[in-house]
């Protein structure tokens, strides 16, 4: 049995006569969706896998189809008879721009077996002199096949076809499966000592033959372990002993692949410290010359850690090239991204390809010195220059926690000025690339989530004209379901169906949550200055943001004292959950705070229009009806819509009472979105967040009542329902079904269940009179609406918590807001 083994992301690359078997081998050996079929492009553009007058338009499509699966990382296998140089060529060159490798298997069978073949196919009509044609060109490339540019060429003979077994290499640089935790380390360049102390200070037990860490964390290394240093062998040694017990990972950095070209006495430039290196290592014995060589040799461009959420290259790597394999992805880990200009110091100028990164996989590099490690867009340069007098520094991941110690001494005088290095960076200023146009956000919570550039192009117009300052906006709540229409006497909405809802999704305990009629508030808390500077990056002094569902603040001017009465508020909260910030959903009481002019224009205007009409109406039905005139059910339906409309008055009237500043204002919190410690808290079971939040103990805070329902018990169902039936026939809004904890799959995370009265406020006056029009409502797109903006919502609090930079928590941020703007009904 033979065995061929072939990159999983690769391009395969069949050759062999017509008649030799390349589709029943493809059909065997690959899934259908991995091969491309010249013939079935040729049926495509033409309607017959035979009209070798499409065979151009054929390959067009071809080439068309492996360029995009290239692009998507997709192993792909071109059926064709390639026997042809020139048709190889543009395959190879087509694996090359998606930087993948390229594997051949050649089909050689005789000519006699493929004719016998063809003939059995009457579909094959063309003469046996195409096969000699082929074979003829199929024997001249066997001979130089493996010089056009394969990793390998695989050639098959007789049984070898039947008894070939494919199997899969992942790619070097695939470690995905290792999740850490990692210890990665910047440029070291000899400082053997500094590199001990760094070890111990990261927890990890240093000695003669290596370190280990007790609690199993793997050291990475970013490469550049040599030159300049005072001792690049006694650092090769520790490294090369870490990473021969399995405790330490090392990229290849370019200072090694210098190193290595001149130890094998190659022409090199000896300068930057190369000198050192080559003297320090000529005096050890020459087996350990012969393995340090071996060792910085065999060095890979860069590794894919956890999942592929984390990149280690040397200088970098743009998403693009992220688990790819080629010269140019070499170069561009060792070197990173040169515009070919040298400085003023007659050093190469870099492009700052971090500056334009978008990936969601967080690159952690070295190479260039810099003062201090700086994050952007998710990548971060550990590069702190130890040996020029700076500081060898480590990142701890997951934890995204910074160690380093100071280099002992100058060991090597720097040809530019470390500081001169530094780049400043506005973490305020956001991209509008980052948001405009057609794009898709990947979510943990909800997969990949489609926002449309006519979406995005609706919240720019609000993010850049009235929202908050984009550094407090880092949470939109997501708009809210209604149950399925109730099939009651007299009700829309009923809560048994969404108990019914919830327990099909094998949901087993609700929490249900007074609905305050006010306006949706997310509040954005620091303790002190201080902490909102290092937690938000606000250095104005500013220590908070209360803003609406669409991003604007409240009050305006007034808005500064709101935070700081609601940082008084939260006194209990700092000290109970240890936090000097703090992210808070609520609602913002009374509505008339925010609504007063819809209100007024509005429903008012109805209210106010329908009180003075109606009476009168009925008055003078009154009348006519005491002449003897036929107007019963013309009065009749009179006096129910004049009843209607008093009851539509009082309705929006329970929700509006005066305010004199901010006297009068009240806001009532019912989750606990993020803080210190605790920065995905939204996780945490209601019942936490509802009995948190009870320490609160202000006049400006109003609490949330709420009671909890085991969805399996009759009693506590019918007790709810009378606890929102008691609600609703009080004034109040209605209530809010939640599961009590946290549901896997695609479970609403709320449903809100409004009463009888206030839906008047909402359909109209008259809407009972309709019900059988308003049952047929459609609720489908406002519950997919819900489900996607909720997801969008976790996942930007996800990103807070991690500490990514802050256009990737906007991105969340401003995608809830757009799709904000898909048509539904505004009602539901």
């Amino acid at each position: 049995m033979t065995e061929i083994s072939v990159p999983e992301l690769s391009l395969v690359v069949l050759v062999g006569i017509s008649g030799s078997g390349k589709s029943t081998f493809a059909a065997r050996h690959f899934a259908p969706t991995q091969v491309v079929s010249s013939d079935f492009c040729r049926g495509l553009v033409a309607d017959d896998e035979n009209d070798q007058t499409a065979t151009p338009e054929a390959f067009d499509l071809l080439h068309h189809i492996v360029g995009i699966r290239l692009r998507r990382g997709l192993l792909t296998v071109v059926d064709a008879t390639n026997v042809q140089w020139e048709a190889r060529k543009k395959l190879i060159e087509l694996a090359r721009a998606h930087d993948v490798l390229a594997d051949a298997i050649v089909l050689d069978v005789p000519e006699e077996v493929a004719r016998a073949r063809n003939a059995e196919r009457p579909d094959r009509a063309f003469g046996a002199h195409v096969i000699t044609r082929q074979r003829k060109e199929l024997r001249r490339s066997l001979a130089k096949i493996a010089k056009d540019g394969f990793r390998r060429v695989h050639v098959l003979r007789g049984d070898e076809i039947d008894d070939v077994v494919i199997t899969y290499e992942k790619a070097w640089t695939d470690r995905t499966h290792l999740n850490g935790p990692f210890d990665i380390i910047g440029d070291v360049h000899g400082c053997r000592a500094e590199l001990e102390s760094l070890l111990v200070k990261l927890g990890w037990e240093v000695g003669p033959d290596g370190a280990v860490h007790p609690e199993g964390r793997t050291a990475v290394f970013v490469g550049d372990l040599v030159d300049r240093g005072p001792d690049t062998p006694g650092v090769l040694r520790l490294v090369m002993s870490m990473v021969e017990a399995g405790t330490a990972l090392c990229v290849a950095g370019n200072h090694e692949q210098k190193l290595v070209r001149a130890l094998d006495g190659r022409k090199v430039r000896v300068a930057h410290g190369l000198e050192r290196s080559l003297e320090q290592l000529a005096a050890e014995p020459e087996e350990f010359r012969a393995a340090a060589r071996t060792f910085m040799d065999g060095l890979i461009s860069h590794y894919r850690l956890d999942g592929g959420r984390l990149v280690v290259a040397h200088a970098g790597l743009k998403e693009a090239y992220h688990g790819r394999a080629s010269g140019r992805v070499r170069a561009f880990a060792l070197y990173g991204d040169t515009t070919g200009e040298t400085d003023e110091y007659g050093l190469p100028v870099r492009y700052p390809w971090a500056n334009d990164y978008r990936g969601r996989a967080m690159v952690v590099y070295g190479h260039t010195p810099t003062p201090e490690p700086e994050w952007v867009n998710n990548t971060i340069c550990l590069d702190t220059g130890v040996v020029f007098g700076g500081r060898l520094t480590a990142l701890r991941y997951p934890e995204r926690e910074l160690v380093s110690v100071p280099a002992e001494q100058v060991w090597y005088e720097p040809v530019r000025p470390l500081a001169a290095t530094r780049v400043e960076r506005d973490p305020g200023v956001l991209d509008i690339g980052d948001v405009d146009g057609t794009r898709f956000v990947e979510t943990r919570f909800g997969g990949r989530i489609k926002i449309a550039e006519e979406n995005s192009r609706a919240a720019l117009e609000i993010m850049s004209r009235f929202a908050v300052d984009p550094r407090w906006l880092v949470y939109l709540p997501p708009t809210m379901a209604p149950p399925e229409t109730s099939a009651l006497d007299g009700y829309l909405e009923h809560p048994a169906e969404a108990f019914d809802e919830f327990a099909r999704a094998g949901v087993t305990r609700v929490v249900c949550e007074e609905k305050h009629m006010g306006s949706r508030a997310i509040a954005v808390l620091a303790r002190t200055p201080e902490a909102a500077a290092r937690r938000f990056g606000m250095n104005d002094g500013t220590t908070g943001s209360v803003y609406t569902r669409t991003g604007r603040p409240f009050f305006d001017e007034r808005l500064p004292e709101l935070v700081d009465r609601l940082r008084e508020a939260a006194a209990p909260l700092w000290e109970t959950l240890e936090t000097d910030w703090l992210v808070l959903d609520c609602e913002l009481l009374p509505w008339s705070a925010k609504a007063e002019g819809l209100i007024r224009d509005q429903y008012a205007s109805v209210g106010a229009a329908a009180g003075a009409a109606l009476p009168e109406a009925v008055a003078a039905l009154e009348m006519a009806a005491g002449r003897g005139l036929d107007v019963g059910p013309l009065l009749d339906r009179t006096r129910r819509r004049a009843r209607n409309a008093a009851l539509f008055r009082d309705a929006y009237a329970r929700y509006c009472w005066p305010i004199s500043g901010l006297d009068g204002v009240r806001l009532a919190p019912f989750q606990i979105l993020a803080c210190e410690g605790r920065a995905t808290a939204v996780e945490e079971p209601h019942e936490w967040h509802l009995k948190t939040l009870a320490l609160l103990d202000s006049p400006l805070v109003t609490p949330t009542r709420h009671v909890f329902v085991s969805l399996g018990s009759p009693q506590e169902r019918e007790a709810a329902v009378a606890w929102w039936t008691a609600l609703t026939e009080a004034g109040g809004e209605g209530m809010v079904v939640k599961p009590a904890a946290q549901s896997e799959g695609r479970v609403q995370p709320g449903v809100k269940v409004r009463g009888r009265e206030y839906l008047r406020i909402i359909y109209g006056p008259d809407y009972t009179e309709s019900l059988d029009v308003l049952r047929r409502r459609f609720t489908g797109r406002k519950r997919s609406l819900a489900l996607r903006e909720h997801a969008l919502g976790l996942e930007a609090l996800a990103r807070l918590a991690e500490g990514e930079p802050l256009w990737r928590i906007h991105e969340a941020v401003f995608a809830v807001l757009a799709l904000e703007s898909e048509p539904v009904d505004p009602r539901l």
